[in-house]
């Protein structure tokens, strides 16, 4: 993270979830995880200033990752660390271990900070962490740290960033009022095309220069290819992982194939392990699609799975579709619709830092009556058909064929106008429903609509 965006300091959901955290009765040691440079870091130092002492480690410095090899106990190993630190703790106090994957020894600890030193506020965070405790055979002590999740920022996150505090205001309303819908679409489209990365944004918002933007998404771009080496046990594994990060920006929001991945030679295998490799990094998702249509859903994972990529403006870079923003009008009509389902995506993943809920997508494959659904939405018991569409009613070909062997009577389609309710009727069976038109721009207010 950089300084400039370390000081804009922007409100994060995760702001919130964490002061829930320290006032909790039950507080265990936290977890943060996501990808790097989501803002993990930044978040926990601002949350800091709740706390009259504030201890920070390191584990990229090898001074701070040194104080967990003496084979200490805790408390000793706390008071070693105030000396080294020069720190005199005082009141509450909050402990955050960053970078903690590179210390197995600081993992291990973790159940002890749990159990010996109860009134201490331990937060730890990484974006390699699966990985690294697969390499190093280690894993955090169950029932003894819980974990919070960090995506890249949402829309309502980058509308307070960029200060528009009015169309925050309207954003918030349900629905938001019709005279607001022109602003809020153009900022939803800026906000597709700068993306949700915080130090991204902080150079649009800085200097409103794309190539500035660009520049970030580069540097960023190449330190994901630079973390091959920590991903890879050996040379022909680093170069899988680099092709399938050079090749997933043009594969995602498409159902995927393994074998041949991105025109290539490789095995399914070599790309199955390399994918889910930078899945447990958080770069990329693989959504595969349910094929019932009651709870509760289990992801078929014979069936091709759909690729989502982690952020929008780093999707832009990799596709070098960025142009598009001042010739385009329609986030439906940029590359070929699946921007959009793209950001619908990473909005619905965003809205919740308690756990990573990876958008449904529902799937009928037959002879001749094939449907495929874009999402799901799970609305206590209730099942919503979402669908990401420009075009009228009478073109949902999947989302009618979904109502017709379902039972819904309520479905969601998420487009370029305004919103409004409906009432249709399936062209087939004829069967009635109410259809819930919401602009894109309401993507992470879904459930708040239903």
């Amino acid at each position: 993270m950089s300084e400039n965006a370390l000081t804009l300091g922007f409100n994060r959901k995760i702001d919130a979830e964490l002061k829930k955290w320290k006032a909790s009765a039950n507080r265990k040691p936290l977890v943060l995880r996501g990808a790097r440079q989501v803002g993990k870091t930044t978040a926990v130092k601002r949350f800091a200033a709740n706390f009259e002492t504030f201890i920070y480690l390191n584990m990229d410095v090898a001074g701070d990752k040194s104080l967990f090899e003496n084979n200490l106990g805790i408390k000793e190993l706390f008071q070693m660390i105030c000396f080294e630190k020069n720190i005199s703790p005082k009141g509450e106090t909050l402990l955050f271990i960053d970078e903690i994957q590179n210390c197995p020894n600081a993992v291990a600890m973790m159940r002890y900070f749990f159990e010996e030193m109860p009134e201490l506020f331990v937060i730890s965070a990484g974006s390699l962490l699966e990985i690294m405790m697969d390499m190093h055979k280690i894993s955090f002590p169950v029932g003894r740290v819980e974990y919070r999740y960090m995506f890249p920022l949402c829309f309502e996150e980058f509308l307070d960033a960029m200060g528009e505090n009015q169309a925050l205001e309207y954003y918030r309303q349900t629905p938001p009022p019709a005279f607001a819908h022109k602003k809020l679409s153009e900022l939803f489209r800026l906000y597709t095309f700068v993306g949700g990365m915080p130090e991204a944004l902080s150079r649009y918002k800085t200097t409103g220069d794309f190539l500035e933007v660009a520049a970030v998404y580069e540097n960023l771009f190449l330190s994901f290819k630079d973390d091959v080496t920590k991903y890879a046990k050996n040379t022909g594994e680093t170069n899988i992982i680099r092709h399938v990060i050079e090749t997933s920006p043009a594969e995602t929001g498409k159902r995927i194939t393994f074998e041949k991945f991105g025109n290539s030679g490789y095995k399914s295998k070599e790309i199955g392990n390399a994918l889910r490799t930078l899945e447990r990094a958080m770069i990329l998702y693989l959504r595969y699609p349910v094929t019932d249509y009651s709870l509760p859903f289990i992801p078929d994972l014979k069936l091709k799975p759909r690729l989502q990529f982690l952020d929008s403006g780093l999707l832009n870079h990799a596709l070098g579709i960025t142009g598009f923003y001042f010739k385009e009008d329609s986030l439906s009509s940029i590359y070929k619709g699946i921007l959009a389902e793209q950001i619908v995506a990473q909005e619905l993943l965003s809205q919740t830092c308690m756990r990573l809920e990876k958008p449904l997508f529902w799937v009928r494959e037959k002879k001749q009556s094939n449907a495929e659904l874009d999402f799901l939405i799970v609305k206590n018991t209730d099942l919503v058909p979402l669908e990401v569409k420009s075009g009228k009613t009478g073109t949902l070909r999947s989302l009618h064929s979904y109502i017709e062997n379902s039972g819904a009577n309520l479905a969601v389609r998420l487009y370029d106008g305004e919103y409004s309710v409906e009432h249709a009727s399936t062209p087939m069976q004829k069967k009635p429903y109410t259809l819930l038109n919401l602009p894109l721009y309401l993507a992470g207010r879904v459930l708040d609509f239903l």
